[in-house]
């Protein structure tokens, strides 16, 4: 990746989660600002400029020998410090648009708007879960909600709890393992499929708890389910997955 991020800029996602060996690695490029290939022998001198995040405070990582304290010195040369979102709520529907965008292209959608009252909600919210919360919200949005227009009713947000979050998170896994893509029609619909057998999972196969948490109707939850099985789904083989 620094080969690749040569002459450029190279972003290092949640630092604080590098493990002590990759650390040393790392520390060692910054001080010979070179690299060598895998296997190979040629030496690449390296001019990159490097970003690097982290949601923890790295001063206390330091202190608890969780992060080198070289390492840190070498990557604290220009701190910046991002708010929480709930503190810059001027740009919560701004990033929600970009993502409800981001996310309609991936999910063959066009034309998905979001309402005023909508918008109203995102930014009342407290964001405990930061952007990500926002991430996930708007993805699940886009997969229980197939029309053109998103409404609050559509965010299923709880004041005070981030279990919708978390459980939006998953969509991003692999996609139901028996069903025939051709079946299922797009890429939107094996989404909605997956998070209705991963909720269906942690309710122990209650249809009842798990449209509560998916915030549909039990009968809009038997019809999915009616779906998926038209879709060639084993349930009963999914649960048990």
């Amino acid at each position: 990746k620094f080969e690749q991020a040569n002459g450029g800029t190279i972003l290092l996602d949640e630092i604080s989660e590098m493990d002590q060996g990759l650390q040393a690695k790392l520390l060692r490029v910054l001080q010979e600002q070179q690299v060598e290939r895998v296997g190979g022998r040629k030496i690449i001198n390296l001019d990159v400029r490097i970003l690097a995040t982290t949601n923890r405070k790295l001063e206390e990582y330091v202190a608890e020998n969780k992060f080198r304290e070289d390492l840190y010195y070498r990557l604290n040369v220009f701190p910046l410090q991002w708010l929480p979102l709930r503190e810059r709520i001027a740009d919560i529907v701004p990033l929600a648009q970009r993502l409800l965008a981001k996310y309609s292209r991936k999910m063959n959608r066009t034309a998905v708007s979001m309402s005023d009252e909508a918008q109203r909600v995102l930014q009342a919210h407290p964001w405990p879960g930061n952007v990500r919360e926002l991430d996930n919200i708007i993805q699940r949005s886009l997969i229980l909600q197939q029309g053109a227009l998103i409404g609050p009713g559509d965010l299923h947000i709880q004041p005070g709890s981030m279990h919708t979050a978390e459980m939006a998170g998953r969509i991003n896994s692999v996609g139901v393992s028996q069903a025939d893509n051709s079946q299922l029609g797009n890429d939107m619909k094996q989404h909605e499929f997956q998070l209705i057998v991963d909720t269906l999972r942690e309710t122990g196969g209650s249809r009842k708890d798990a449209a509560d948490k998916l915030g549909i109707s039990p009968r809009t939850l038997r019809y999915k389910l009616a779906k998926m099985r038209e879709a060639g789904i084993d349930l009963d083989a999914e649960l048990k997955g």
